[in-house]
């Protein structure tokens, strides 16, 4: 093992993905998994997929509708109980990983957390939601027009598995979408 990256993002949804390795707790140059402190996950930002936004993306049905849907995804907040923790996926990242990453999560702004891990002084990232983004979920569930990508949350799960049973169980009843419905979507890249 090397010396620790200088930059990692967490990763508590999409961005927990397979390493190509088993990361465990103990800090890793490759990546490893931590708690951020303070913090809860649920479903708290959407997208609008009646708008198209240049380089990003849109969902249509399985009939190759596109449906008026606010499609929502994990979020990050700080109205957390006391003892709280999020886990999640430690990547290391660079400057152009960073830059790309920015661009690929519109919903979110790049937040510093790393006084909220035990990070062996790297320095690292996470991505909280616009408040934009978090204005379209709630507009969503009072139009009754918010859901869940099916993909997306299968995804999510299977990215937690792989980094073991325990940190699975650990985040399941945060996944759990409660009254936003589940809808097979497919993901389409603008």
């Amino acid at each position: 093992m090397g010396a620790m990256a200088a930059e990692y993002v967490f990763g508590y949804g999409s961005l927990v993905a397979d390493p190509g390795f088993r990361p465990s707790r103990d800090p890793d140059p490759r990546g490893f998994v931590a708690d951020v402190a303070g913090c809860r996950r649920g479903w708290g930002v959407a997208m609008d997929n009646r708008r198209d936004l240049p380089g990003y993306k849109y969902y249509t049905a399985p009939d190759g509708s596109r449906p008026a849907l606010y499609v929502c995804f994990l979020d990050l907040a700080d109205d957390a109980p006391p003892g709280t923790a999020v886990n999640g996926l430690c990547a290391p990242v660079d400057a152009e990983t960073l830059s790309r990453l920015d661009r690929r999560e519109r919903n979110y702004v790049r937040r510093d957390v790393s006084d909220r891990l035990n990070a062996a002084g790297a320095r690292v990232w996470a991505y909280v939601g616009r408040d934009d983004a978090r204005e379209r979920l709630r507009e969503g569930r009072r139009n009754e027009t918010a859901a869940v990508a099916a993909a997306y949350l299968h995804a999510v799960r299977n990215g937690f598995a792989a980094l073991g049973e325990d940190e699975l169980a650990a985040c399941e009843a945060s996944l759990d979408p409660g009254d936003l419905p589940v809808r097979e979507l497919a993901r389409h890249e603008l």
